[in-house]
């Protein structure tokens, strides 16, 4: 079920483990914080863009009651663990994990299919920051195989009627992402900030947004990663 450099990783949550590779292919609390940040009604048809080894939809399908998850990931690599990791919990059949390009999904998945999509992009836009000299380390962390715009434009050609998007980024990015929803005609409905602590600033944002949605946004109260003794919220988890 794994190859060399990959371990497998227990959730804690129904059971549920995720294949992750030790030399950076492993999921960070973003990807928690957006899972749990997610509201989706029954039945919901969802599906993750840059879903890395899959840890996003496999929370998703342990806290809600859904129709189906479909995940996309650029990298074969990854793309693979993702995809032996819905077969290590035996969710291959509810959660397909396509080796896929985001900007292809439109034409892959076919247009306004999806209650919601949600996604844990690149943070770095292209120029920003120090490129990983590894390739695939490179692509998952900075705006090289697809931008936010292109986040944002597939999601909103897959999106039904009033479809939602969910969407983690950098809190330095917030403008960015707040302007490109709208110019995709995605309306910010809930925003929260996250700090590492009540002590620092903060650092990433988590973002809902509604499709051709009317102007009113919600600000949720900020979540702390850390008390002020440095220890971690255990509730976050």
């Amino acid at each position: 079920m794994i190859n060399e450099f990959e371990k497998i990783e227990d959730l804690g949550i129904k059971d549920y483990k995720v294949i992750q590779d030790k030399r950076g292919f492993c999921f960070g609390s973003d990807a928690v914080l957006l899972s749990r940040f997610v509201k989706l009604k029954k039945g919901a048809k969802v599906l993750d863009m840059c879903t890395g080894t899959g840890i996003i939809p496999v929370l998703l399908w342990a806290m809600n009651d859904l129709s189906s998850i479909d995940a996309v990931e650029i990298i074969p690599h990854v793309a693979s663990m993702a995809q032996r990791t819905m077969k290590l919990n035996s969710l291959e059949d509810k959660i397909k994990v396509e080796c896929l390009d985001l900007k292809e999904a439109p034409d892959f998945y076919g247009k306004k299919v999806f209650d919601a999509v949600t996604c844990n992009p690149p943070y770095m836009n292209a120029g920003g920051g120090l490129v990983n000299p590894s390739d695939e380390l490179a692509i998952a962390r900075h705006e090289i195989a697809c931008s936010l715009d292109d986040v944002v434009k597939s999601a909103r050609a897959v999106l039904k009627p009033c479809g939602k998007i969910f969407m983690v980024h950098r809190s330095d990015r917030l403008c960015d992402v707040i302007s490109t929803f709208r110019k995709y005609n995605i309306e910010p409905k809930r925003l929260q900030m996250v700090y590492p602590s009540s002590k620092k600033k903060a650092s990433l944002i988590l973002v809902e947004g509604a499709e051709n949605g009317k102007p009113q946004l919600l600000i949720e109260k900020p979540l702390f990663m850390y008390d002020d003794d440095n220890n971690y919220i255990q509730s976050l988890k």
